[in-house]
Order: C-alpha cells, then sequence, then structure tokens
C-alpha cells in the first residue's frame, strides 16, 4: 500500500519505519522538501522510503497518517490539500497538547470537541479514523512492549474506513481483539483527554511502555 505521514517527529519516523519494513511506500510530508529529518529518515529506512512536502505525501498516499503536533495539525493538513486528501482516509494520530505551562500539559480542546472532530469539519471530504493517539510510538509498531491484555482506541464517521484502519493496524500487531470502536469522530474527546492521565502515568512510571486495558463485566 501507499501510504503518506504528515510530520517528521519521533511518532511519523517510527511509524513509517516499521511501515516500509512491512512493504509499504511511505512518503513523509514536512513544509519543505529539504526538510533534515525527513531525508535522514528517508536515507536509514531504506527502499519504499520518499520524502516531499505535506501535498506531496498527501498526494502520494492511500492512507494518510497524520502524526504532526496538535498545535499544527490543522494547519498541517490543510497545506496537505483537500485535493490531494478528499475521498481518502486520514488517521489522525495527534493530540491537542498545549506544554506551554510545563508538564503535565493540559488540552487545546476538550470536552464538547476534539481535534478529530475539529480536522472532520474543516474537511468534509476526508474519510477521518481517530486511531493510536493513546500509547507511545514504540508500542504503536510493538504491543509486546506492554506485557497482558491492553486495548487500542479507534472512531470515526465511515464503518468501512474503520475496517480499512483496523487491517493497517492489524500489521502492526493489534489483533482484532485489542481493537475497540467506540463509535463515531466525537468519541475522540474521550481518547484524546485520557493524553493528561497518560502523562501522569508516564512520570508515575518513569517509562511510556504501558497501556490502557478495559476489564468488561456483564450488565447488572
Amino acid at each position: 500500500m501507499k501510504i503518506g505521514i504528515l510530520g517528521t517527529g519521533v511518532v511519523g519516523r517510527t511509524l513509517g519505519t516499521k511501515l516500509v519494513s512491512l512493504g509499504h511506500a511511505v512518503t513523509m510530508g514536512s513544509r519543505s522538501e529539504s526538510n533534515k529529518a525527513a531525508a535522514a529518515w528517508a536515507k536509514a529506512a531504506g527502499k519504499g522510503a520518499a520524502t516531499g512536502t505535506f501535498a506531496a505525501a498527501a498526494k502520494a498516499g492511500e492512507v494518510v497518517l497524520n502524526c504532526t503536533s496538535g498545535q499544527h495539525a490543522l494547519e498541517a493538513v490543510a497545506l496537505a490539500g483537500s485535493d490531494n486528501l478528499n475521498g481518502k482516509i486520514l488517521v489522525d494520530v495527534s493530540n491537542p497538547l498545549d506544554f506551554s505551562h510545563g508538564m503535565p500539559p493540559t488540552l487545546t480542546v476538550c470536552n464538547t470537541d476534539s481535534l478529530a472532530e475539529q480536522i472532520q469539519r474543516a474537511f468534509p471530504g476526508i474519510r477521518v479514523v481517530k486511531a493510536l493517539n493513546t500509547v507511545n510510538s514504540a508500542v504503536m509498531v510493538d504491543p509486546s512492549l506492554v506485557p497482558g491484555e491492553h486495548e487500542l482506541f479507534l472512531c470515526g464517521n465511515e464503518r468501512a474506513a474503520k475496517a480499512k484502519v483496523a487491517e493497517l493496524l492489524g500489521e502492526l500487531g493489534w489483533t482484532r481483539d485489542r481493537l475497540v470502536d467506540l463509535g463515531d469522530i466525537t468519541a475522540a474527546r474521550a481518547t484524546e483527554m485520557l493524553l493528561p492521565f497518560w502523562a501522569r502515568a508516564m512520570t508515575k512510571f518513569g517509562h511510556a511502555n504501558f497501556n490502557f486495558h478495559l476489564a468488561v463485566g456483564g450488565p447488572a
């Protein structure tokens, strides 16, 4: 599959490297064609890795992953271009985190809205699926780093888009029994609001190789 990645940070590079190793053709996009981090990633990732602008990555990808920081996500998607994204699946991995007051971060949007919803409203032709935003990049591509049972959440307005994303997540090691579909895109409010708790837990454990598990009983 041809996959576009928006963003050259740790999340984008980690996902891109894994996807290239699985045989996908990955184009990593940034503001500039000459982005040094993207160029270094492509050289290390090898055959199947390419770089370009946000627009080039969006145009190249059959599926596009938004791995930009939450504060710049809407701008990045706008630069990628609706003409390059309309009809395609955009997996929103970003979180609306504000670190301006230090740790733990706060959220720039919450409760009655979410970053994923803002992207979906601004670009109605894109099939937005929220996923992978509740675990760190290493766990994204290797769920076995966390022992025992633990789950990954996803949501979006279109069932077919979520099914396609579930297939891709399966290649990363997230089997169907570990995927929890929370419903339409408004469920991103809940998964994004997990991040302040996630940040507190990371401080407590001293590392980020952990995840959430839902222990579900029967009705009362």
